[in-house]
């Protein structure tokens, strides 16, 4: 899998020392609208959608994706790596600018449970024998409950939320209720989540 900076060597070779993270950046960009167009393909028909509904989205050529990610496993693993990224550097990005952390807890639970539940077929594909996927549940929690414990640390000093609350099960709970969703059209698994988070918060009455 790329990771966008392998034309480093090239771009030394070329001589050309202020091109180099001029094409290092134009690889990042590439890569990331490749990533962003695949995720779009995946909750819009799933992660066996073709490659070429994912070229067609990124603007570029079946053969760019396949040299980018040579198989279906490198994409989705890729694609899985890029949308925790997000949602990781979302939770600091919400500390800073909302109004409270429990508003920016909330805001960040809120992607937290758009991942879960739009990433259609993802959990079975993370589920297969596939070597590509066998740490990415590691990953995932090792980038995630950190965000989230930082998170539930400033609610719960400004006095917003009780103080016991645990990261790592608060977010298996959010998944045990986004587990299913969008089969039943009866669940809302937004609104149990939204019915979790504000039962979170300190009575002041």
């Amino acid at each position: 899998m790329s990771d966008g900076g392998n034309g480093a060597v090239a771009d030394i070779d070329s001589g050309s020392a202020q091109a180099a993270p001029r094409k290092r950046a134009d690889a990042l960009r590439n890569q990331q609208r490749l990533l962003d167009a695949a995720a779009a393909a995946f909750v819009a028909a799933g992660v066996d959608a073709p490659v070429r509904d994912i070229a067609a989205r990124a603007g570029v050529g079946v053969g760019t994706i396949y040299r980018h990610f040579p198989t279906r496993a490198d994409l989705i693993v890729a694609v899985y790596r890029h949308q925790v990224e997000a949602c990781a550097a979302a939770g600091p990005a919400l500390l800073a600018t909302s109004g409270t952390p429990h508003a920016a807890l909330a805001g960040w639970i809120g992607l937290f449970v758009d991942f879960l539940v739009t990433k259609h077929g993802l959990a079975e594909a993370l589920q297969s024998d596939a070597a590509a996927f066998e740490t990415l549940h590691a990953y995932f929690l090792d980038r995630l409950v950190p965000v989230c414990a930082q998170l539930l640390d400033a609610a719960a000093t400004a006095g917003e939320i009780r103080s016991d609350i645990d990261a790592y099960a608060l977010l298996r709970g959010i998944g045990n209720l986004c587990v299913g969703a969008g089969n039943d059209p009866r669940y809302d698994a937004r609104r149990m989540v939204g019915l979790l988070v504000a039962g979170l918060r300190l009575d002041h009455d």
